[in-house]
Protein backbone atom coordinates (compact mmCIF):
# COMPACT_ATOMS: atom_id res chain seq x y z
CA UNK A 1 0.00 0.00 0.00
CA UNK A 2 1.10 3.57 -0.29
CA UNK A 3 -0.69 6.91 0.02
CA UNK A 4 -0.86 10.09 -2.24
CA UNK A 5 -1.35 13.83 -0.86
CA UNK A 6 0.60 13.45 2.37
CA UNK A 7 2.61 16.91 1.94
CA UNK A 8 -0.42 19.13 0.10
CA UNK A 9 -1.70 22.20 1.77
CA UNK A 10 -5.13 20.96 0.22
CA UNK A 11 -7.35 18.16 -0.51
CA UNK A 12 -7.77 14.60 0.51
CA UNK A 13 -5.25 11.88 1.47
CA UNK A 14 -5.59 9.11 -0.73
CA UNK A 15 -4.91 5.63 0.16
CA UNK A 16 -4.40 2.41 -2.20
CA UNK A 17 -4.04 -1.16 -1.40
CA UNK A 18 -3.29 -3.36 -4.41
CA UNK A 19 -2.86 -7.29 -4.98
CA UNK A 20 -1.15 -7.76 -8.12
CA UNK A 21 -1.16 -10.94 -9.55
CA UNK A 22 1.91 -13.69 -9.26
CA UNK A 23 3.42 -13.39 -11.88
CA UNK A 24 2.68 -9.62 -12.20
CA UNK A 25 2.92 -8.80 -16.09
CA UNK A 26 1.82 -5.06 -15.67
CA UNK A 27 5.38 -3.72 -17.23
CA UNK A 28 6.75 -0.03 -16.20
CA UNK A 29 5.53 0.11 -12.61
CA UNK A 30 7.57 2.54 -10.32
CA UNK A 31 7.27 5.18 -7.70
CA UNK A 32 4.46 7.42 -9.22
CA UNK A 33 6.82 10.43 -8.58
CA UNK A 34 9.12 8.76 -11.40
CA UNK A 35 5.97 8.56 -13.89
CA UNK A 36 4.38 11.07 -16.27
CA UNK A 37 0.93 11.93 -15.88
CA UNK A 38 0.26 9.96 -19.02
CA UNK A 39 2.13 6.82 -17.94
CA UNK A 40 0.41 6.70 -14.85
CA UNK A 41 -3.00 6.95 -16.29
CA UNK A 42 -2.24 4.11 -17.97
CA UNK A 43 -0.82 2.09 -15.30
CA UNK A 44 -3.74 2.49 -13.47
CA UNK A 45 -5.74 1.06 -16.31
CA UNK A 46 -4.14 -2.01 -16.18
CA UNK A 47 -3.50 -2.09 -12.33
CA UNK A 48 -7.62 -1.75 -12.28
CA UNK A 49 -7.99 -4.47 -14.80
CA UNK A 50 -5.37 -6.63 -13.31
CA UNK A 51 -5.29 -6.79 -9.79
CA UNK A 52 -6.53 -9.50 -7.46
CA UNK A 53 -8.17 -7.07 -5.53
CA UNK A 54 -7.44 -3.32 -5.11
CA UNK A 55 -9.07 -0.68 -2.60
CA UNK A 56 -8.86 3.20 -2.71
CA UNK A 57 -9.62 4.85 0.78
CA UNK A 58 -10.04 8.73 0.95
CA UNK A 59 -9.32 10.91 3.87
CA UNK A 60 -10.71 14.41 4.27
CA UNK A 61 -9.03 17.60 5.03
CA UNK A 62 -10.89 17.45 8.28
CA UNK A 63 -10.24 14.07 9.25
CA UNK A 64 -6.15 15.40 8.74
CA UNK A 65 -6.81 18.24 10.76
CA UNK A 66 -8.11 15.98 13.29
CA UNK A 67 -5.79 13.30 14.19
CA UNK A 68 -2.85 14.74 12.11
CA UNK A 69 -1.37 13.82 9.25
CA UNK A 70 0.49 10.54 10.24
CA UNK A 71 -2.21 9.28 12.16
CA UNK A 72 -4.71 9.96 9.57
CA UNK A 73 -2.52 7.99 6.96
CA UNK A 74 -2.56 5.30 8.86
CA UNK A 75 -6.04 5.07 9.73
CA UNK A 76 -6.41 4.91 6.08
CA UNK A 77 -3.81 2.39 5.41
CA UNK A 78 -6.06 -0.08 7.76
CA UNK A 79 -8.81 0.73 6.22
CA UNK A 80 -7.38 0.09 2.69
CA UNK A 81 -6.22 -3.40 4.39
CA UNK A 82 -9.66 -4.17 5.22
CA UNK A 83 -11.26 -3.44 2.46
CA UNK A 84 -8.74 -5.89 0.51
CA UNK A 85 -11.28 -9.25 -1.03
CA UNK A 86 -9.66 -11.69 -1.10
CA UNK A 87 -7.30 -10.46 2.14
CA UNK A 88 -4.11 -10.10 1.87
CA UNK A 89 -1.47 -12.86 3.49
CA UNK A 90 0.76 -9.80 4.01
CA UNK A 91 1.04 -5.84 3.76
CA UNK A 92 3.34 -3.81 2.57
CA UNK A 93 3.46 -0.57 3.72
CA UNK A 94 5.88 2.46 2.60
CA UNK A 95 7.62 3.66 5.83
CA UNK A 96 4.42 3.61 8.21
CA UNK A 97 4.42 0.93 10.97
CA UNK A 98 0.77 -0.57 11.05
CA UNK A 99 -0.61 -2.20 14.13
CA UNK A 100 -3.23 -4.13 15.15
CA UNK A 101 -3.83 -6.69 11.52
CA UNK A 102 -4.41 -9.70 11.46
CA UNK A 103 -1.63 -10.20 9.11
CA UNK A 104 2.13 -9.67 9.05
CA UNK A 105 3.25 -6.22 8.39
CA UNK A 106 6.84 -5.65 6.43
CA UNK A 107 7.83 -1.67 6.58
CA UNK A 108 10.23 0.07 4.29
CA UNK A 109 11.43 3.02 3.03
CA UNK A 110 10.45 3.36 -0.07
CA UNK A 111 9.10 0.41 -0.85
CA UNK A 112 7.52 1.78 -4.23
CA UNK A 113 11.01 1.45 -5.74
CA UNK A 114 11.04 -2.27 -4.08
CA UNK A 115 7.85 -4.22 -4.53
CA UNK A 116 5.51 -3.77 -7.21
CA UNK A 117 2.97 -4.05 -5.44
CA UNK A 118 3.22 -0.87 -3.71
CA UNK A 119 4.56 1.22 -7.01
CA UNK A 120 1.02 0.06 -8.30
CA UNK A 121 -0.82 1.43 -5.22
CA UNK A 122 1.70 4.62 -5.43
CA UNK A 123 -0.14 4.93 -9.22
CA UNK A 124 -3.65 4.25 -8.08
CA UNK A 125 -3.41 6.85 -5.37
CA UNK A 126 -1.88 9.32 -7.10
CA UNK A 127 -4.15 9.19 -10.14
CA UNK A 128 -7.21 9.00 -7.88
CA UNK A 129 -5.83 12.13 -5.84
CA UNK A 130 -5.09 14.04 -9.06
CA UNK A 131 -8.77 13.56 -10.49
CA UNK A 132 -10.07 15.02 -6.78
CA UNK A 133 -7.67 17.66 -7.51
CA UNK A 134 -8.63 18.26 -11.13
CA UNK A 135 -12.34 18.34 -10.10
CA UNK A 136 -11.50 20.96 -7.25
CA UNK A 137 -9.79 23.20 -9.49
CA UNK A 138 -13.10 23.64 -11.55
CA UNK A 139 -14.61 24.53 -8.24
CA UNK A 140 -12.08 27.10 -6.89
CA UNK A 141 -9.57 28.16 -9.47
CA UNK A 142 -7.71 30.59 -7.72
CA UNK A 143 -5.36 28.33 -6.34
CA UNK A 144 -4.32 26.96 -9.91
CA UNK A 145 -5.04 22.90 -8.19
CA UNK A 146 -4.90 21.58 -12.12
CA UNK A 147 -1.08 22.47 -11.73
CA UNK A 148 0.23 21.77 -8.17
CA UNK A 149 -2.53 19.77 -7.24
CA UNK A 150 -2.83 21.46 -3.47
CA UNK A 151 1.59 20.89 -2.84
CA UNK A 152 2.89 24.38 -1.41
CA UNK A 153 4.03 25.64 -4.29
CA UNK A 154 5.15 29.41 -4.97
CA UNK A 155 1.54 29.19 -6.64
CA UNK A 156 -0.27 27.96 -4.32
CA UNK A 157 1.14 29.80 -1.02
CA UNK A 158 0.77 33.14 -3.34
CA UNK A 159 -3.33 32.48 -3.71
CA UNK A 160 -3.68 31.33 0.00
CA UNK A 161 -1.94 34.14 0.82
CA UNK A 162 -4.11 36.37 -1.35
CA UNK A 163 -7.68 34.20 -1.19
CA UNK A 164 -7.10 32.87 2.21
CA UNK A 165 -8.37 29.04 2.61
CA UNK A 166 -11.13 27.54 1.52
CA UNK A 167 -13.02 24.40 2.65
CA UNK A 168 -10.56 21.74 1.54
CA UNK A 169 -7.44 23.45 3.16
CA UNK A 170 -5.73 21.68 6.00
CA UNK A 171 -6.60 24.26 8.51
CA UNK A 172 -3.91 22.03 10.91
CA UNK A 173 -1.10 22.93 8.52
CA UNK A 174 1.36 25.85 9.36
CA UNK A 175 1.28 27.25 5.88
CA UNK A 176 -2.47 27.44 6.15
CA UNK A 177 -2.53 28.54 9.76
CA UNK A 178 -0.34 31.56 9.41
CA UNK A 179 -2.61 32.51 6.71
CA UNK A 180 -5.85 32.29 9.06
CA UNK A 181 -4.10 34.12 11.90
CA UNK A 182 -3.00 36.87 9.95
CA UNK A 183 -6.29 37.52 8.56
CA UNK A 184 -7.92 36.95 12.34
CA UNK A 185 -5.56 40.14 12.81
Amino acid sequence: MDEAGRGALAGPLLVAAVILPVPCTIAGLDDSKRLTPVVRQRLAAEIKEQAVAFALVRCEPWEVDRVNVYEATRQAMIRAVLALKPAPGCVVSDAVPLSGLSVPVIVEAKADAHFSCVAAASILAKVARDEVMERLHQQVPCYGWAKNKGYPTREHRQALSTHGPSPWHRQSFAPVRVVVSKKER
